[in-house]
């Protein structure tokens, strides 16, 4: 379902939208047939960290919904402009304190964002380089858990509980 449901004016001129073919889109696509503004649904990119010490990974306890209350991968979106990279060095910064060195890209999930926008997630392996361990922002909690007999089904998004089996397999 299209995170545009209900949307009947257009942002832009507010005259009315119309869903349909729209010049070279074939598809059905949210359009502006006033000022040509077309509306798409693509994913929101997120960038996410797998940080192993000691063989456990470290989760956080998200303090907001969607889906509060339970544990899940340290991320978020990546803001305009900004590389994921960069994504996963200040949200791990905001989030938990920690100063990271991110390493490699270790697999890319489709989602979605509670019952909201579809997601497009990019998981990294990433090293502790420094700071302080303190949840922040939208984290109420920190955990460290094991990797021998982690059950990923503890993870608030199915992005990743996939990252972390896929990164599990691998070890």
């Amino acid at each position: 379902m299209s995170r545009f449901v209900g949307w009947q004016h257009c942002p832009r001129c507010a005259a009315p939208l119309e869903t349909g073919s729209f010049g070279e889109h074939e598809a059905d696509v949210l359009h502006c047939p006033a000022c040509g503004l077309v509306v798409y649904d693509n994913p929101a990119p997120t960038a996410s960290a797998l940080v192993v010490r000691d063989g456990a990974l470290l989760l956080t306890r998200r303090a907001r919904e969607p889906l509060a209350g339970c544990w899940d991968v340290p991320g978020g979106f990546i803001e305009p402009m900004e590389l994921p990279e960069q994504a996963v060095r200040r949200e791990l910064l905001e989030e938990t304190g920690l100063e990271v060195d991110v390493g490699r890209l270790l697999g890319i999930h489709t989602d979605r964002y509670g019952d909201g926008a579809a997601t497009l997630n990019l998981f990294y392996a990433v090293t502790v380089a420094g700071g302080r361990e303190q949840p922040a922002d939208d984290v109420s909690e920190i955990g460290w858990f094991p990797l021998a007999g982690l059950d990923p089904a503890i993870v608030a998004f199915a992005s990743g509980r996939e990252a972390i089996a896929q990164f599990v397999a691998k070890a």
